[in-house]
């Protein structure tokens, strides 16, 4: 089955997740000069794949404005004391915890994509790399480095493409060392032995630590999954499949903005209550 063919069909069916479980490494029979493909840019945006997130998008917001207010538990889970991981401006924001090894992470993010480019500006995307060990955190640190280079926003979606479709790196089927990942981001102009020092700084173990324990939080004793959305910091949305989590993201966007607008009462406090989509 072509690769991308089979990648468009994970994206229809139910909700599944990449759990929070180390993978057993997987080691080479022989030793390869694996850097050497790997620098090769990833292979261009799939126009076909773009047309059909562009209408997912449009379809979620539609069945948004058409269905009931979502439902605390069963849509999604209230985060207590939950906060934004990296807005503090007062705009909306909108996680993703993803890991780029994660199969489901890489089939809805043409989707994600087209969905954060329609966002308005009262709406913020930010990434959060899940770290569950083995190559998951290697690649947890090569997000924070690329992002420290501005590289993100042309590498984040041609990653994907490098391990799901072009199989340049080897994702959960192998154990790619930094100097692998390095090789990739040395096609969009990093150089390699600054990114695989980067990689092992204190600064970015610092900001991978940061993540992890924010996820944590936000997960408390269910089990962690990629890919998972959270709105405000406040909201984990569940969901039955990923159109369902589109349709939940956009209500409680839309809830969220109706109870920023909303006028204070400066006589009484405010308890929390469940958002409502409008």
């Amino acid at each position: 089955m072509n690769a991308r063919f089979a990648l468009l069909l994970i994206a229809l069916l139910p909700l599944a997740a990449c759990k929070n479980e180390t993978p057993a490494p997987v080691v080479d029979a022989q030793t390869t000069d694996a850097a050497a493909p790997a620098a090769k840019q990833a292979s261009a945006e799939d126009p076909e794949a773009k047309a059909k997130a562009e209408a997912a998008v449009q379809a979620a917001a539609e069945a948004a404005a058409k269905s009931p207010p979502p439902i605390t538990g069963t849509d999604y889970a209230e985060i207590p004391n939950g906060h934004p991981f990296d807005t503090t401006d007062g705009r909306i924001e909108v996680v993703e915890i993803f890991g780029y090894v994660c199969p489901y992470c890489a089939a809805v993010q043409p989707t994600v994509g087209a969905m954060k480019a329609k966002f308005p500006s009262d709406v913020h995307m930010v990434y959060i790399p899940a770290a569950f060990g083995s190559v998951w955190d290697n690649y947890a640190k090569a997000y924070y480095t690329a992002d420290a280079m501005g590289l993100v926003d042309k590498t984040h979606e041609a990653m994907f493409r490098a391990i799901h479709i072009d199989k340049t790196l080897k994702g959960e089927l192998g154990n790619d060392t930094p100097e692998d990942i390095a090789a990739f981001y040395a096609g969009y102009g990093a150089d390699p032995k600054q990114f695989v020092s980067s990689m092992a700084s204190f600064a970015i173990a610092a900001k991978v630590n940061r993540a992890r324990q924010w996820v944590v939080a936000a997960f408390g004793d269910d089990r962690a999954t990629t890919p998972t959305f959270i709105v405000n910091g406040k909201y984990r949305i569940k969901g039955k499949s990923m159109d369902d989590v589109f349709r939940i993201l956009n209500q409680l966007i839309v809830a969220e903005r109706t109870k920023a607008a909303a006028p204070a009462t400066p006589t009484e406090a405010t308890p929390a209550t469940a958002p409502a989509a409008s």
